[in-house]
């Protein structure tokens, strides 16, 4: 409740996403990749603010909050250990 509520003072609250950008690391040697990027490979930009977002290909939304991004990072981490 309290993670919403600060998510909408200071993150985005925009719904105007650009299409989804997939990182490779081999095409951008001596980049840094983005922040956005680091945890599904993917991300997308808001139209509006230009914030940077994970983007999930699989199940096609958006990661916006601190605890979807921890609760899809043990997911993974779940299924690389089978």
């Amino acid at each position: 409740m309290i993670t919403k509520l600060v998510d909408a003072i200071f993150g985005c609250w925009h719904q105007r996403y650009g299409f989804p950008v997939s990182v490779r690391s081999s095409s951008r040697r001596g980049s840094r990749p983005s922040a956005a990027a680091a945890l599904t490979g993917m991300y997308v930009v808001c139209l509006d603010c230009g914030k940077e977002l994970p983007y999930d290909w699989h199940e096609m939304k958006v990661i916006d909050s601190p605890s979807e991004a921890r609760h899809y990072a043990q997911e993974q981490a779940a299924r690389l250990a089978t």
